[in-house]
């Protein structure tokens, strides 16, 4: 999705240069959030500012809402039909191929000496151990600025915003707008506003992409608080991948689930709107940011904590799914198919598709 959001504004559109574009991608994976919507974010901010960021957030994000919504009405109203919970049981063992893949992916690009596999080792640790998930990683943070300190690029230009208002109006603006939403959620409906926060919690501390959410939104929903069976969420990750949108739409069937269409549409405003204020909030600051050694290894042992977090729900996941031999072929046959790097769409549909005549 970011490439082809850089081949629409900078090749097709000109809207902004390469290099721009390049320093937008870098901040986007350098703060948690979905990398796909805060680039479209970023884009929209450095065109028009807050309007801008704002049009192309709802852009983005819009169509993934409505066909995830759409999907979830349908699960609803299927889910016991017999072939259907067929497709479903193939589903869920091709959501465990996709986790895995993913905590594959973080590893191959995240890991290259003895101490970073130290840490991503120890975090799943944890993880197994039951650790909180937010101390862990809080604590892997603090970790890395210490054993993974980056060095100052020479002549580092400093990029700090010319004035404080300049710096924090947007910001404040959009904060404001966050804390006034959740006041109201917990007025009107104490559950919902509960849910709203939580996904906000979600997207703030998933560092390294949109699938860092799926763990942490798991872990809140069905391990903490057991508002969702764990069969069902996982149904909802696969429902999520065959969406044009980022992983965490998920956040759209949840919501969905627990408070019908309120619910959902409180899931995915939650879920998203804080990536669109840490990219406004970030966006003066970054290179000044990036060239700081402790933010350097913070952000690296971030990630690395989610390295360990998505090998442990990996596990979690497999003993959730309904294991025979062809359940076992299937899985297998994903999970290769994500390592070739077949789109993750069409493995989702074919997995689905011959679990629904075999299984």
């Amino acid at each position: 999705m970011v490439a082809y959001i850089r081949r629409m504004v900078v090749q097709r559109r000109k809207w902004i240069s390469g290099q721009e574009f390049e320093e937008g991608v870098a901040l986007c994976q350098a703060v948690p959030g979905a990398t796909a919507m805060q680039c479209s974010a970023w884009v929209g901010l450095r065109l028009r500012r807050l309007a801008g960021a704002v049009a192309a957030y709802l852009g983005f994000g819009l169509p993934a809402f409505v066909l995830m919504l759409a999907l979830s009405m349908t699960y609803r109203h299927v889910v016991d039909l017999p072939v259907v919970a067929s497709t479903l049981g193939g589903i869920r063992v091709l959501v465990v191929a996709l986790v895995a893949n993913a905590a594959w992916t973080f590893a191959r690009s995240s890991i290259r000496r003895p101490r970073e596999g130290t840490i991503a080792a120890v975090t799943a640790a944890l993880f197994f151990m039951g650790g909180s998930p937010v101390l862990i990683i809080v604590g892997a943070g603090l970790v890395g600025v210490i054993l993974l300190r980056g060095s100052s690029p020479p002549n580092s230009p400093d990029s700090g915003p010319r004035t404080a208002r300049k710096a924090l109006l947007l910001p404040a603006v959009v904060l404001g707008l966050a804390v006034a939403l959740a006041a109201v959620l917990l007025v009107v409906d104490s559950r919902l506003g509960t849910m709203g926060l939580l996904m906000m919690k979600v997207d703030l501390l998933a560092f390294g992409g949109g699938f860092s959410s799926v763990p942490l939104m798991f872990h809140e929903i069905v391990d903490s608080r057991g508002w969702l069976p764990a069969g069902v969420f996982l149904d909802g990750i696969a429902l999520g991948q065959v969406t044009p949108g980022p992983i965490g739409i998920t956040a759209t069937f949840v919501g969905y689930q627990l408070a019908g269409v309120p619910g959902a549409v409180v899931g995915t405003v939650c879920v998203f709107l804080p990536s669109i204020l840490v990219v406004v909030l970030a966006e003066p600051w970054f290179r000044r940011f990036r060239s700081s050694p402790a933010f350097q290894g913070a952000t690296k042992a971030l990630v690395l904590s989610f390295v360990g977090l998505l090998a442990c729900v990996t596990v979690q996941f497999a003993q959730l799914a309904p294991w025979s031999i062809r359940s076992g072929i299937i899985g297998a046959l994903a999970l290769v198919a994500l390592l070739l790097r077949v789109d993750v769409l069409w493995v989702v549909l074919g997995g689905a598709a011959v679990s629904a005549v075999v299984l």
